[in-house]
């Protein structure tokens, strides 16, 4: 019989206080950021900053990736061009006065500027959803994106090409 001892799991797969996962989630952002792969739109009010939309392609926002669900819905084919939309946070007392909507329209426009391709979304179905921070599907449909399929309980899938 021999006594085998289990494997520790490597360090990214060990659990984490929501603090060192932090800590490494701002370490890997500022990678990004210091080669030039993070992208983001500001919004400002009277020259005041408002509003974020945090944007990249799949290589720079590959959390979405770990999703059981979303791994059956991944798109197919050309996938170097696929952009994701990941992240809106507007300040509390500029929220829904279409923050949000102007954040999309620029990312959208840099998008297209930058060669297009597919757009991803995964913006909430209803609110009080923890994941708020992703958008509303009438604000993504309002910019011709498409139901793909849900995303849990809370959300949905949305994409359009560019």
């Amino acid at each position: 019989m021999h006594n085998h001892q289990p494997r520790p799991l490597p360090e990214s797969k060990r659990p984490q206080s929501s603090a060192k996962r932090a800590a490494r989630n701002r370490r890997q952002k500022r990678k990004l950021v210091e080669n030039g792969r993070s992208h983001g739109i500001l919004v400002y009010a009277k020259g005041e900053p408002v509003g974020w939309c945090q944007f990249g392609r799949k290589e720079e926002l590959p959390r979405i990736d770990n999703n059981l669900t979303y791994r059956k819905l991944a798109p197919t084919g050309d996938v170097n061009r696929l952009w994701r939309i990941t992240c809106f946070v507007v300040a509390r007392n500029h929220r829904r006065r279409g923050v949000a909507s102007a954040a999309l329209k620029a990312v959208l426009e840099v998008i297209r500027k930058n060669g297009g391709g597919l757009v991803e979304a995964y913006p909430i179905t209803r609110w009080g959803a923890y994941s708020e921070y992703r958008g509303t599907v009438s604000m993504f449909k309002k910019k011709g994106f498409k139901i793909e399929a849900p995303l849990g309980k809370n959300n949905v899938v949305m994409r359009r090409t560019i």
